[in-house]
Order: structure tokens, then sequence, then C-alpha cells
């Protein structure tokens, strides 16, 4: 292996890691859990229903990063509504959709964070010079492949990329760009999406 996720046989993928690697992914899926925030009733857990019937936000959220994790469900960037009236109806329906949906969105992007986190930390180093191979299984293959997706798109935000020709841009980022080693963690996030992706197809 070099850098990018294998399959392994019976399910599940692989990937070579070293300490640098490993200590910049679980630092960004860290930085990722402090955004998306604690679960509505992680202060009371003795209540088993209060998360079960806990309603959501329904405003978007003020953090740029998280209204692209979060968006809008009734909102189409590329379609401007008709109508001061259409756009008050699919204001409406996003946020009664917000209501009902974000929670739990978090809580599935909370526990990918999480799984990148805890299979991290149980890695075995290989030898003295550091550096390890992750071995996920298919469950947390899939949790991965969320978690690097939201990664990407948080970084994404943060670089203003909205399109391909905008990725393009960053292969031409002089080094001394104070973008560079974001540019550089995007695009190495993006290398191994793409061939973790690789290993789930049949």
């Amino acid at each position: 292996m070099s850098g990018t996720f294998e399959p392994l046989p019976g399910g599940g993928a692989a990937v070579a890691l070293d300490d640098v690697e490993i200590s910049i992914l679980r630092s960004l899926a860290a930085q990722l859990l402090e955004r998306i925030g604690p679960g509505p009733t992680e202060d009371a857990p003795d209540d088993p229903l209060a998360e079960l019937f806990a309603e959501g936000p329904s405003e978007p959220p003020s953090d740029p990063v998280l209204r692209r994790l979060f968006p809008d469900a009734y909102s189409d960037p590329a379609k401007a509504p008709e109508s001061l009236g259409q756009a008050e109806e699919w204001q409406e329906y996003s946020a009664e959709f917000r209501r009902y949906t974000e929670n739990d969105l978090r809580a599935g992007k909370r526990d990918n964070a999480l799984a990148v986190i805890r299979t991290l930390d149980a890695l075995a180093p290989l030898d003295d010079d550091g550096g390890a191979v992750l071995k996920l299984s298919p469950e947390e293959s899939r949790q991965w492949l969320g978690s690097l997706n939201d990664l990407r798109l948080a970084i994404g935000t943060t670089l203003d990329i909205t399109d391909e020709d905008d990725t393009d841009l960053l292969y031409r980022l002089p080094d001394e760009d104070p973008r560079k080693p974001m540019v550089l963690a995007y695009l190495w996030l993006g290398g191994l999406q793409e061939t973790l992706v690789g290993t789930l197809m049949p």
C-alpha cells in the first residue's frame, strides 16, 4: 500500500499511514466534532425519551461550514424562486425539514467522526519508525467515507471552493500562499476518499 486505500479480502479496506498522516486525520476529525457540537440530550442522559422527541433548529447555522454540512433542503443555488411567495414557501418547508432531521444528521456525522478517531487511536505502530496499517471493517469503511466527505466539504468551504474550476486553481497556488497547507490536506483527503470508494465497489 502507498497511502491509498486497498480492499481487504472478505470486505473492508486498509491503508498505510505514517505518524504525521495519523495526527492530521485525528486532528481534523476532532475539529469537525467540535464544530458539530454535542448531541441535544448529552446533558440529560437520565431521560431516554428526550432524544426521541427532541426537535432540531429551524434556522440554518450561522457558521458557513455548518451551513454547507447542513444545507437547506428546499433551496437550489442553480434555480432562483419565481416569486416572493415561492421563496417564503421554500423557506418554510426548509425550516420544517430541518426541525425534524438536523439532529439525526448531526448524530450521524458525529458518529462517523468518532469512528475515525477511535480507529486511529486503536492503531498499533508498525515499528520504531512510526506509522501503521489502518484496517477497517465494511461498516467502518462507510463511516470513514462519510467523515472524509464532511472534512472535504468543511475545508472546501473555508477555501471558498464552489466548483471544479476552483479545484484546478488550487494546484497552481505558490508554496508561499498561506492556504497551501489546507489545499494539500483537501487534495490528500480527496485521494483517500476516491480510493476508499473504490474498495466499496462490487
